[in-house]
């Protein structure tokens, strides 16, 4: 029997993309899902391709930026199945800009989707995972340990993420509760090389990549069973592509050789 058989997992943004690669390994590994997202007519077609692997599939129109939907959110959660098993933090937007330019709106904005929506839902959801011994899982971003330039406010709302997954690891310690953040760099995409073109189009080339640096793209499909498999071993962090690692210590602890390289990265 699988570690996830008939166990409750629920994700924000898990209508598209990233999120609902993360929903399709879950529900191919035995899972029940709620999946929340803003769009209505999206979610259910979602809901739909995930019933086709047999397990059930719990669709919610939630705005992850709003407290009153994150709480009805949870509360539909735990309504329908009785309790849950993980909480994926996945929702979240990217942007390509000049942070000598971007506004605090633009701050405010990414901080509440990227950042805030986390801690919203974790709050929401904690004691239910308390009871179940149940997993935290926050999709962050390499930008969330070492950024590039040209990225706007999104760096600033995906660094918050390392030190909030971290905190939660300290204080949960003591509890079963599973703390996993995961960063990865850029996804394929269909639109991959066109996503940035309308914001970047006054910025240099490097601004217009995956990522803004050069670096190989990840298979989303790949990554969300990693995702599943670094749950299932209880792993605190999950940095792909792994050498990035390298970077990130360097960057800490002799910041003029991180910049260098980062520079060298992203001409």
């Amino acid at each position: 029997m699988s570690h996830w058989s008939n166990k409750v997992v629920v994700i924000t943004g898990g209508s598209s993309g990233f999120g609902l690669e993360l929903a399709e390994a879950f529900a191919r590994a035995g899972a029940r899902l709620v999946i929340g997202a803003r769009n209505a007519e999206r979610l259910e077609e979602a809901a739909e391709s995930l019933r086709k692997f047999g397990g059930e599939v719990l669709p919610v129109v939630v705005d992850v930026t709003v407290d009153a939907d994150v709480k009805s959110f949870i509360e539909q959660a735990v309504e329908n199945y009785g309790a849950i098993d993980a909480l994926v933090n996945n929702a979240g937007k990217s942007m390509r800009g000049r942070v000598t330019e971007t506004t605090p709106e633009q701050f405010q904005e990414l901080w509440d989707i990227n950042f805030l929506s986390a801690v919203r839902c974790t709050q929401a959801a904690l004691p239910h995972l308390l009871a179940t011994g149940g997993h935290i899982v926050n999709i962050g971003s390499l930008a969330s340990k070492v950024t590039a330039p040209f990225l706007g406010a999104y760096p600033a709302s995906k660094f918050p993420l390392a030190a909030y997954s971290q905190q939660l690891r300290l204080e949960l310690h003591e509890s079963n509760v599973h703390v996993l953040l995961v960063c990865p760099g850029p996804m394929q995409r269909n639109d991959g090389d066109t996503r940035y073109a309308e914001q970047s189009s006054d910025l240099p080339e490097s601004a217009r990549r995956p990522g803004g640096a050069k670096i190989k793209t990840i298979d989303p499909t790949w990554l969300a069973g990693r995702v599943v498999r670094a749950c299932e071993k209880r792993e605190l962090e999950l940095i792909v592509p792994g050498y990035v690692r390298w970077l990130m210590g360097i960057a800490q602890l002799w910041p003029s050789w991180g910049d260098w390289l980062i520079r060298r990265k992203t001409k």
